[in-house]
């Protein structure tokens, strides 16, 4: 079984800890406000494929911008 490194905030553990924030808050989002915010959810969705494919995230760009670490070694 893989356990990640929990000691440090490295810049994947972060885009998941992000991901899954806007995933959550646009889906209550969705069910108790406006059901528009659906769609920020697939765009989330959508956004997760294209960085598993093609390694371009514009959240890893964003965070690293602000000094997010890139490996949990470093």
């Amino acid at each position: 079984m893989y356990l990640a490194n929990t000691k440090t905030w490295y810049l994947e553990r972060l885009i998941r800890l992000f991901s899954g924030l806007f995933v959550s808050v646009s889906v209550l989002l969705g069910l108790f406000v406006h059901p528009g915010f659906f769609y920020f959810t697939g765009f989330v969705g959508v956004m997760l494929v294209v960085f598993s494919i093609t390694g371009f995230c514009p959240m890893s760009i964003a965070l690293h911008a602000v000094g997010a670490r890139e490996r949990c070694g470093n």
